[in-house]
């Protein structure tokens, strides 16, 4: 059973017509105190509760009954609605323990969907398979047998089906878009498109025209209409990669789209109707990025549904050598060259490396020396002569030495000498070590490195 509670009986008659033509059974209820008492001897599947109620337009009476609510049924997933220009009202409902929020008025199809998201994603985790995951899985080019990788997976199978936004976070080079990749491709939106965008390549001033599209017209260089990268993706998923880097003013304009899923292009004022499925991604803090006000609170909870956390590849070092085995299979493959194999000093030399640049720093060092060496079998000495290069130094560091350090002794030692080596000039040091600026900031931050 749904729960509405709204005092407006207008409403309470919309939403129990629309659910129960979706065959849900629905119950409505005016206000707190009759929301309590059923609250209190029925235990609801969902709850669709307003925020604003006749004696209280600050919303103080809707945060009260959330929290009453919550105590009797802290498990049943809470949706609150809210007027636009009331959304921070609902932030504080997520903040107290709300599933999501909705803004009135609001479309039937994207509510629908939300229900559904919630109800599955609330409803009792299946029990694992013996591989560790809920479902047969497509896994795409996703390689590794760690913990900290199954326990990704684990979470990839059960959300998704859903229709669930998701934030994916970690550090650059873990492997962010494979997930957002593998998310889509074992969902029901598998067969439509899946849209790929950098946030950090658009400009404040492109962003209109590249998300939302423009007609012939809208402005002096658009000489034909363009369609936007939300209409691409209708019915399928868009991939919004570095959110983090979004300025305020596009954070406003996204959250609209996300909020309704309906937009307008450049030079149109005909709004149009997107089903858009979002997963976001990002190596920044957005937790401490709302508490120094450069990225919206509201939009914050709007993209993380569901939140996906991968570990850097120094947390799942068992994958190093199965990680490497891919990349070089895919060289030989890609360039009609010989299968090259790997000694076991060559194997465990790569799992003793410090990888700031996390997988892609693997790829990049097992692709060169492949290329540089020519051999059909390498050995630890061929990656030490490629590691320790100048573009990629460790300045004098050798393959024993690194034996007896510890893994951030190692680590603090090569952005030490990249900084020398580079002079300084922290663009070049983060390229270099295959991270960004914000993660180069952070190691010299936590090694205490003055620059």
């Amino acid at each position: 059973m749904i729960l509405i509670i709204d005092d407006d009986s207008a409403i309470r008659s919309s939403l129990s017509f629309m659910l129960k033509r979706a065959g849900y059974d629905a119950q409505a209820v005016a206000g707190p105190r009759e929301a309590i008492d059923t609250v209190r001897t029925q235990a609801p599947d969902l709850i669709l509760m307003d925020m604003n109620f006749t004696l209280s337009t600050t919303g103080e009476e809707g945060l009260t009954l959330l929290r009453q609510v919550k105590v009797f049924r802290p498990n049943v997933p809470v949706i609150l609605m809210t007027a636009w220009g009331s959304i921070q009202l609902a932030v504080q409902g997520m903040q107290a323990g709300a599933f999501d929020f909705i803004t009135k008025p609001w479309n039937n199809a994207a509510l629908l969907q939300r229900i559904e998201t919630a109800l599955a994603l609330t409803a009792p985790t299946p029990p694992d398979k013996p591989d560790g995951t809920t479902a047969q899985l497509d896994r795409s080019h996703i390689i590794g047998k760690s913990q900290g990788l199954t326990d990704v997976l684990r979470t990839v199978a059960r959300i998704a089906p859903t229709n669930a936004s998701v934030l994916i976070t970690g550090e650059s080079g873990t492997g962010k878009e494979l997930i957002a990749e593998a998310i889509h491709l074992n969902s029901r939106r598998a067969k439509q498109p899946f849209v790929k965008v950098n946030l950090g390549g658009i400009s404040q001033s492109l962003f209109e025209s590249e998300m939302f599209g423009h007609k012939k017209g809208a402005f002096t260089d658009a000489t034909a209409d363009r369609t936007g990268r939300f209409e691409l993706a209708d019915r399928g998923t868009i991939f919004l990669d570095e959110i983090g880097d979004l300025d305020l003013s596009c954070q406003v304009k996204l959250l609209r789209v996300l909020q309704d899923q309906t937009f307008e292009a450049l030079g149109d004022s005909r709004p149009r109707k997107v089903d858009v499925r979002v997963i976001s991604a990002t190596n920044a803090d957005l937790r401490h990025m709302v508490t120094e006000h450069t990225f919206r609170e509201d939009l914050f909870y709007r993209i993380n549904l569901i939140t996906i956390k991968l570990p850097p590849l120094r947390e799942r070092r068992e994958d190093i050598p199965l990680l490497a085995r891919h990349f070089a299979d895919r060289q030989a493959e890609a360039n009609g060259l010989p299968r090259t194999d790997f000694s076991a000093d060559a194997l465990q030399f790569l799992s003793r490396l410090p990888y700031p640049g996390n997988i892609r720093e693997l790829k990049n060092l097992v692709e060169r020396t492949i290329l540089v060496t020519g051999k059909p079998v390498l050995d630890a000495s061929d990656f030490d002569a490629q590691y320790l290069r100048p573009d990629n130094a460790i300045g004098t560091t050798t393959a024993t030495s690194l034996a007896g350090m510890t893994l951030e002794e190692i680590e603090r030692q090569t952005i030490l000498q990249t900084l020398e080596q580079h002079k300084g000039n922290l663009s070049r040091v983060a390229a270099s070590l295959g991270i960004s600026r914000a993660a180069l900031y952070r190691r010299l931050e936590k090694y205490g490195i003055d620059i």
